[in-house]
């Protein structure tokens, strides 16, 4: 009776430690998002979300340059760095089991230890210099550089959770490696991959310093991938430079909706895993 006692009271300490740091970790980010709604807000209007910046030192103008050149971004960094991470992930994972895997497996963890901007100066002089101007281009494969790794490792992990009896019954049927590996192994580890696309997608959509050696930053619209181009990160960081109240006031703003994009983007992919598993 004593044993079980004890028993009881470890399982009920362990459980109140566990609940309390979840508590603790859960408070750094409320407290982001009350600051960001409390000073955001009042700056959401109409002419917010449907006009670019307006004159310097004077109020009105909005962000939706920015927004575009955001979504631009993210579109054109997803066409490059996807693919690649979830491939390179499934090498890994089921074929990179000798010397060549272990070096790319290497290379992946130490690039995604690179500061983003030293990546951003390879991509101003690899892309930039070569193309002549800034450009989406030469953002998203800043960006791109930014994002594989994240993927890669997720998808490798992801994979490695799937259990081998999966990939021996499909075999044994006839299957053959690479269509086990995408029709049934890749199918059984989506959620986990989903959320390695996700999580690179909301590193990608934060950084600043990479942009400012690529994109540049425009007070335009969007007009050609070989043209400078602007994105919420770079315009938050150039209103915080200005000593106006007004120009503050938009920046918060511009990080609201930057954040309910990256959290919006974050629930709809995880909606959609949740129906297909249910399904």
């Amino acid at each position: 009776m004593e044993k079980y006692f004890v028993r009881k009271l470890k399982d009920k300490i362990a459980y109140i430690a566990c609940l309390t740091c979840v508590i603790i970790a859960i408070i750094p980010l409320g407290s982001i998002l009350f600051e960001v709604a409390k000073n955001g807000l009042p700056a959401i209007n109409i002419d917010f979300f449907t006009k670019g910046p307006g004159i310097i030192g004077e109020r009105g103008g909005g962000i939706a340059n920015s927004i575009q050149g955001t979504l631009i971004l993210i579109g054109l960094t997803s066409l490059i760095g996807v693919p690649i991470g979830i491939l390179s992930g499934i090498y890994l994972a089921e074929f990179g089991d000798n010397i060549f895997g272990k070096i790319v497996r290497l290379t992946n963890n130490v690039l995604a230890q690179f500061p983003s901007i030293v990546i951003g100066i390879f991509a101003y002089l690899v892309v930039v210099l070569a193309i002549g101007s800034f450009s989406p281009i030469a953002g998203a494969i800043a960006l791109a550089i930014i994002m594989i790794p994240i993927i890669t490792r997720t998808t490798e992990e992801s994979l490695k959770l799937v259990p081998n009896s999966m990939r021996e019954a499909s075999m044994a049927l006839g299957i053959r490696r690479w269509r086990t590996t995408f029709s049934i192994v890749l199918v059984a580890a989506k959620n986990g991959v989903v959320t390695g696309v996700m999580l690179s997608i909301a590193r990608i959509a934060g950084e600043t310093a990479p942009l400012i050696m690529t994109i540049l930053g425009s007070q335009w619209f969007f007009s050609g991938l070989t043209e400078p181009m602007d994105a919420l990160t770079l315009r938050i960081w150039r209103l915080s430079l200005l000593p106006y109240e007004h120009a503050h006031e938009i920046g918060w703003g511009a990080a609201l909706v930057l954040v309910t994009l990256v959290l919006s983007l974050n629930i709809i992919a995880r909606l959609l895993t949740w129906s297909k598993y249910r399904m």
